[in-house]
């Protein structure tokens, strides 16, 4: 148990970022020139009255303005943050929180500091400052759609102003970082701009607007390894750091049996499973055909059928079994598949918790995934190169399955996975809209702010 808290506590690291202050203040940062002093200690004079968050992010960088340069010229992402915030309706965010980020007070300090006054700089420099803390907070504490959590801690995080600063003056150009919003999700940024053009329909634009949602609920541009599963798109991603490093087919859900959108750990692989197979597709399916069939059903594709749902489950006699009873629902009996052959998990599958039996898997049935539309299975997420993920989750090969069943493959450390749906992609040419297979856009509606 004290392995799993401690590899649970290591990917909580990776999706709730925790600032402490004596980390901010060890951020080494140049002394500044002697031609810099003056206004620096305007800086550091005026901050002393703003929040604690400013006051320690400033300190951590000897009150060396982020924003502004010497003079008082802008920097370039100062242009970039304005129109952000002008347009923040995109975002969706309320009329109350959208007044408290309105740049009249911004425009005028920046005119006044680009005549070279200290004290006027220091004013553009500490507004900038605050108004970026509050729309990143803001946006990051949007609603999102309903998901099934394994643990709120996978959910969107609200950071401190000082950590939404200091990750900012630490990426390579502040003006591309505000560009693509590098707080949220790499595809937040590209789908959010689409709704500040008129290239698209109302009808399109309601439906960014509804993936918009979607997409605040996955990882920032900054967090670590997860796996990222698009339902709309049938494909699976893995991403590094906010960078998509490999990705593959899946086939996921039918229409009437849809892949819900959920997030969870993936902690183990198990290497020649069994198929546990769920009780509605007994009812629905397994039982329908030994009525018609007959019990050699069961056995010419490997089924057992079991006592209960339990780790030491009895076999029983599938002759014995009203299966007319089980077909009507009146009856309730586990069925498993035995491992190989055409064992509907294939070789491996990759498990994270849920209420659901969602898993990620391999397939015999690899037919399937040449299909355009992949939205084919009973609800479990069928991947195309199991042992290509397999290598990118364990950092080494699969083992070859063997004649043991279940063999457990814990993960040096547990992956983050997430699953949603999205029938708005940006690509290159634009936004490429899905098939909205799952009928979840049919409400979608437009509601922005004044």
């Amino acid at each position: 148990m004290r392995g799993i808290a401690e590899k649970l506590f290591g990917a909580l690291k990776l999706v709730i970022p925790i600032l402490a202050a004596g980390a901010l203040l060890a951020i080494a940062v140049p002394a500044p020139a002697a031609a810099q002093k003056q206004a620096l200690s305007v800086l550091e004079r005026e901050i002393a009255s703003e929040s604690d968050d400013l006051r320690l992010f400033y300190a951590a960088r000897n009150f060396r303005p982020l924003w502004l340069e010497e003079k008082g010229q802008a920097n370039p992402a100062v242009g970039v943050l304005l129109d952000r915030l002008d347009t923040a309706q995109f975002d969706g965010l309320d009329r109350k929180t959208a007044r408290k980020l309105r740049t009249k007070d911004l425009r005028r300090d920046l005119k006044r500091a680009a005549k070279g006054d200290a004290e006027d700089i220091a004013a553009a420099e500490i507004e900038a400052s605050r108004l970026f803390a509050q729309y990143v907070r803001a946006t990051r504490n949007l609603p999102v759609p309903d998901m099934i959590w394994e643990t709120k801690a996978l959910g969107p995080a609200v950071p401190t102003p000082a950590y939404a600063l200091q990750a900012a003056s630490s990426a390579d150009s502040l003006e591309d970082y505000v560009a693509r919003m590098g707080w949220m999700h790499p595809l937040y940024a590209p789908l959010r701009d689409a709704m500040d053009t008129r290239d698209y329909s109302a009808q399109q634009r309601r439906v960014i607007w509804e993936n918009l949602a979607r997409i605040r609920a996955l990882p920032a541009h900054s967090d670590g390894r997860y796996v990222l599963v698009d339902a709309a798109g049938s494909t699976l991603w893995m991403y590094e750091n906010g960078e998509a490093v490999d990705s593959m087919r899946v086939v996921v859900g039918k229409p009437e049996m849809p892949t819900p959108m959920m997030a969870g750990f993936i902690r183990h692989a198990i290497v020649n499973p069994y198929w546990n197979i769920p009780p509605d597709l007994v009812q629905q399916n397994i039982a329908t055909n030994v009525v018609d069939l007959g019990v050699g059903y069961l056995k010419d594709r490997g089924y057992e059928v079991l006592s209960d749902y339990g780790e030491k489950p009895a076999r029983l006699d599938p002759r014995k079994i009203n299966w007319h009873a089980v077909a009507a629902g009146a009856q309730t009996v586990r069925v498993r598949q035995k491992p190989g052959g055409s064992n509907f998990m294939g070789k491996v599958k990759f498990e994270f918790p849920n209420a659901q039996g969602i898993y990620l898997h391999d397939t015999p049935d690899r037919q399937l995934l040449k299909a355009d539309q992949r939205q084919l299975s009973s609800g479990c997420v069928r991947v195309e190169d199991a042992d290509r993920l397999g290598r990118w989750l364990l950092g080494k090969a699969l083992p070859r399955p063997g004649k043991r069943a279940e063999q457990r493959i814990e993960l040096p450390e547990i992956v983050p996975v997430y699953i949603t749906y999205i029938t708005a992609m940006p690509t290159s040419d634009g936004i490429a809209f899905r098939s909205d297979i799952y009928g979840l856009d049919a409400g979608a509606q437009l509601a922005m702010a004044d």
